[in-house]
């Protein structure tokens, strides 16, 4: 593209490459649907030669008889997801002001982005039944060959207990909650999210973890840049060689936007340096090795430098945790506890340290607290030390995590208890010792390096290890390749004997073993284990930990939790730039699939042929919607999509030899990952003013481009703004940016505002991550999982992420994101059944109605409240801004007393004080329908009655029922009632919560004293007796 290169371009020019955009994304349209369709029916015609394929599929002209749509699938989807019923449609339309959902388009979105065609989403534009829609991922799927893997490498199979598989994986109670920033209503899931921070603790011999990060590699990936950040002018970082590879790239990687300059090579001979401010090992290592790092850890603390240690969660149920040989930090995946293989992901990473790091920890930590009457509460502990919440000053972007894992992780090990933990170990070690005894009667040269649960082997004479590979697979067995002599085997909780009998027949090229079992078990032994490196100390010593062996107690406990918690199970969620829609269960129920997670994500290519189509299915539909012609699912959480984004173009950049691009400019208003990612790809904040409407500063925005013009790299903004406003400016704001020579990135969290009417691909944006977990349906999780895919413009393919293992990527990847290929492959299956079923008009619908529900109760509002922004015609995109300052004068109220009195209405909080301070920010989603935007509606307007008794001196300002929100049944059936205003008139404020009411279990959280007596690991039984006797003396 010969206008890239240029320095200055001219308004002409932009004009010039927005039209050459458009062209690109013609020819992505190029190929036919009915081509595309008919080889699809062929290959559901060898699958379903009856009537079990798909009844949705054609375009010949018999589809549109009289017969085909008598007998199609009724089970549509689209109907269900989308809320509000078509008898519903013209009063919605009439509070707005508007005469259709057209109408209300055209006075909200741009005229001149608005797509002129729908999208054309090939054999899935008409959309699936529900019901076909299983079927098409049924018969993509089955191409995958789910074999027995020893690969390893962080990766193991497990076995998810079936009351945690069906109570909690599988249960929306679980699965559709938000993340816990509103305590009062989500103390179930912070408390097991405690239960997992103090067993990673326990298990690792660290003082306190953090209540999950993304995975191994990228915990791995924070340690440094804390040890580093930590540091004064040391800006080296050492890997040992026997790291896990692809730890070892997004180490790599992401050194690189710090500035750290990372050398690997042998631990045992690494000289430490006065430059040097850490190190990484693994533990036990890559190919198997138990080694001791005790006196390397001495070495690094001589020098002023730090350990960080990648270890295997299980092993530490009987090796020395690394908290009592030196380490300073711990990292690693819970993933072997109770979470499949999921073809990489999602899993729960992990961070582990001391005291001394808790201000400089990435991501979220759990801790325990008081409620305004002293019983003890949960709560997510320092929550302004979140580190993307500190912009440029970040050392970390990590917003969503794995929340929902971490819960699987930590109730297995519950479930478990610590005994039962040691025994599927020494599951472990007794298969890989029996499986080592074997190969080496077979002929096996086998190491003598102590192991847990992988083995290093050479092949026996006569084969190679290709040929070892080959007969492995023969046996439907994987192996991992380690070098061009050896092999590794990793034995896992699945393992069974008769896995290791065709791992011997595999060694043997076929032939059964000239021995049994039986034969060698007595005599097989392992390399003796140092006695230092022998746990003595014990572990999950907490009751929690040995009070729910029974299925029982575990069920009892699961829905315990949960009844504590507000999800998408008891009412909307209306957090703003959240998308809390439905999550269908159609969607989600391929996630357990054994085709789906039951696969390695280092597996052999020709066993994932299934995931190959539903990955580039996947990708062609995201690019048809977004307007890119480059897609990568890399990463997994929005913020890695942004610094995902923000790598490709500055590798873009560098590639025509404008590396001293570093400016990034980014408005006032944006969410804090936005400079939190910039600034770890090393660039340099500008920031850039809103005007009084909330729009960016267009003269401000000139102004810095114009002045930064020779450093510019990039400009990140939100669409529609983080005000909740289409900017009619937006193409003038890209072709600005262009102008001066950088790139547009485009933060995707508010596309749920764009799908089917325009496209930031479309309209000159350069690159836009996506939040699936946000506009294409995966579940929130309490708090993750999610999946933060980037678009990109042609110019900007080459350098999309690669990986280390499995070829994938751009040819000039700027390096890695995830652990796994392709993160958290397992639950894309959701976005792309989600996509199909909804179809180009449905996708297209459910985005009107975002807009009208938004818009719907904005209406409904404006008489009560104050609705902060709007467009030029009085309009607002899918959410909306109330502003509750005024009250704070008027009542001694504030946007968090509001938040809290919505709990005893059954509602969850709205976002609070984001993007501006004193105020509520609120999205419905189009899956809301209107009965339910009513019921909010009614709440709202029934507190500014409250607020307005207020006002009128009927209650007093410091005891009413807003400052005493939130109020639980203990404190409403309590003997004691000196409050100004009824029982009735706390608990029950409308009468329709006398149906259905939802108690919160803790009353109003105190913040202040939780930051000041951090305890972030389960307390003693004894803390909740005492709170509890004293709560009663209260009441």
């Amino acid at each position: 593209r010969i206008f890239y290169n240029q320095r200055a371009r001219s308004r002409t020019i932009a004009q010039i490459r927005l039209a050459d955009r458009v062209t690109e994304v013609n020819i992505m349209r190029s190929m036919s649907a009915c081509v595309r369709t008919s080889a699809l029916n062929a290959a559901l015609r060898a699958f379903f030669p009856s009537k079990t394929g798909l009844t949705t599929l054609s375009c010949r002209a018999s589809s549109s008889t009289a017969v085909t749509a008598a007998l199609a699938a009724k089970d549509r989807f689209a109907e269900r997801h989308i809320g509000p019923r078509a008898s519903d449609l013209d009063d919605m339309l009439a509070t707005v002001g508007v005469a259709s959902l057209e109408d209300m388009v055209n006075k909200t979105v741009p005229a001149n982005i608005l797509l002129k065609d729908k999208l054309d989403l090939g054999a899935y534009t008409a959309g699936l039944s529900e019901s076909d829609a299983l079927v098409e991922l049924k018969r993509m799927t089955s191409a995958n060959k789910v074999f027995r893997s020893f690969i390893g490498m962080g990766y193991y199979g497990t076995k998810t207990p079936g009351v945690i598989l069906r109570n909690v994986l599988e249960n929306p109670g679980w699965y559709t909650q938000y993340t816990p920033y509103q305590p009062e209503v989500s103390q179930g899931r912070l408390e097991c999210l405690m239960n997992f921070q103090t067993m990673v603790a326990d298990l690792t011999g660290m003082e306190m973890c953090g209540s999950s990060l993304l995975d191994e590699a990228t915990a791995a990936a924070e340690a440094m840049t804390m040890i580093y950040g930590g540091a004064t002018k040391k800006p080296v970082f050492f890997v040992d060689n026997r790291v896990h590879a692809q730890t070892r790239a997004v180490v790599q990687t992401r050194a690189e936007g710090h500035g750290i300059t990372v050398v690997t090579g042998d631990y045992a001979t690494f000289e430490v340096g006065s430059d040097v401010c850490g190190a990484l090992v693994q533990y036990p290592a890559t190919d198997g090795a138990i080694l001791s790092y005790g006196v390397f850890a001495d070495k690094l603390h001589a020098s002023g430098a730090k350990l960080a240690v990648a270890a295997d969660l299980l092993s530490l149920t009987t090796l020395t945790p690394p908290g009592e040989w030196g380490a300073d930090i711990a990292v690693g995946s819970a993933q072997r506890f109770g979470v499949p293989f999921g073809f990489g992901g999602p899993h729960a990473g992990f961070l582990a340290t001391s005291q001394a790091f808790a201000r400089k920890m990435p991501g979220r930590i759990i801790g325990l607290s008081i409620d305004c009457y002293g019983k003890p509460a949960y709560r997510m502990a320092m929550q302004t030390r979140e580190q993307h919440i500190r912009r440029d000053k970040a050392t970390s972007n990590i917003c969503t995590a794995q929340a929902l894992l971490a819960n699987i992780a930590a109730l297995y090990g519950m479930y478990h208890g610590p005994d039962g933990l040691t025994q599927i170990a020494t599951h472990c070690h007794q298969s890989a010792t029996l499986l080592r005894a074997g190969l080496i009667k077979l002929g096996c040269n086998a190491s003598d390096e102590a192991f847990f649960d992988t083995i290093r082997v050479e092949p026996p004479p006569g084969m190679s290890v290709d040929d070892v590979l080959a007969a492995g697979v023969s046996q439907g067995l994987n192996f991992r390749k380690l070098s061009d002599t050896e092999l590794t085997l990793s034995c896992d909780e699945t393992t069974s004997l008769t896995d290791v009998e065709a791992v011997w027949r595999a060694f043997g090229n076929g032939r059964e073993p000239p021995f049994s079992a039986d034969d060698i078990f007595a005599e097989a032994a392992s390399p003796p284990l140092p006695a230092s490196l022998v746990r003595k100390s014990t572990f999950m010593a907490h009751p929690v930990f040995t009070s729910h062996q029974s299925e029982s107690q575990m069920l009892r406990y699961i829905f315990k939790l949960a009844a504590r918690d507000i999800s998408l199970t008891t009412c909307m969620i209306p957090l703003g730039s959240c998308t809390m829609k439905l999550n269908a269960t159609a969607e989600m129920m391929p996630v357990t699939w054994p085709e789906i997670n039951g696969i390695h994500p280092f597996a052999p290519v020709d066993q994932t042929r299934g995931y190959a189509e539903l990955i580039s299915s996947l990708e062609q539909m995201l690019c048809e919607i977004t307007g890119f012609p480059g897609m990568s699912l890399q990463p997994n959480s929005g913020a890695s999509g942004e610094y995902a984004g923000l790598r490709s173009i500055r590798a873009y950049q560098a590639s025509i030899g404008e590396s001293n691009r570093n400016v990034c400019l980014i408005p006032v208003s944006a969410h804090g990952t936005n400079p939190a990612s910039a600034a770890m790809c090393g660039m340099r904040i500008v920031p850039i003013g809103c005007d009084a409407q909330g729009n960016i500063d267009m003269e401000d925005l000139e102004a810095k481009a114009k002045k930064h013009a020779s450093e510019l790299s990039a400009l990140m903004v939100t669409y529609p703004s983080t005000h909740g406003v289409f900017e009619e400016t937006i193409v003038d704001i890209c072709n600005v940016v262009h102008q001066y020579g950088g790139q547009v990135y485009m933060d995707g969290a508010n596309m749920n505002a764009q799908v089917g009417l325009c496209g930031p691909g479309y309209f000159g944006a350069d690159v836009c991550h996506l939040n699936l977990h946000k506009t294409f349906c995966i579940p929130h999780g309490g708090g993750g999982p999610g999946i933060g895919p980037i678009g990109v413009a042609a110019h900007l393919k080459p350098f999309l992420p690669s990986h280390p293992v499995v070829p994938m990527g751009g040819d000039q990847a700027f390096g890695v994101t995830a652990a796994a290929p392709w993160g958290s492959a397992s639950i894309l299956p959701i976005s792309w059944m989600y996509c199909t079923m909804m179809g180009s008009d449905g996708l297209r619908r459910a985005t009107q109605y975002a807009i009208l529900n938004a818009n719907y109760m904005a209406a409904r509002l404006s008489g009560h409240y104050k609705v902060l922004y709007t467009g030029k015609e009085g309009l607002c995109a899918h959410e909306f801004i109330l502003d509750l300052r005024e009250f704070k004068s008027s009542a001694g109220v504030t946007e968090a007393d509001i938040a809290k009195r919505l709990a005893d209405y059954n509602f969850h909080a709205p976002t609070m004080s984001w993007p501006v301070a004193g105020t509520i920010m609120v999205e419905p989603t189009e899956s809301e329908d209107k009965p339910e935007l009513d019921r909010f509606c009614d709440a709202l307007i029934a507190i500014r009655g409250e607020l307005r008794e207020i006002e009128q001196g009927i209650w007093p300002r410091d005891d009413n029922p807003l400052k005493n929100a939130p109020h639980t049944a203990a404190i409403v059936m309590g003997e004691q009632w000196s409050h100004p205003y009824s029982r009735t008139r706390a608990a029950f404020p409308v009468p329709s919560l006398r149906q259905q009411k939802f108690w919160p279990t803790v009353s109003r959280v105190n913040d202040t004293y939780g930051d000041r007596n951090l305890v972030c690991s389960c307390p003693p039984m004894e803390v909740f007796m005492e709170e509890e006797d004293q709560l009663e003396a209260v009441m």
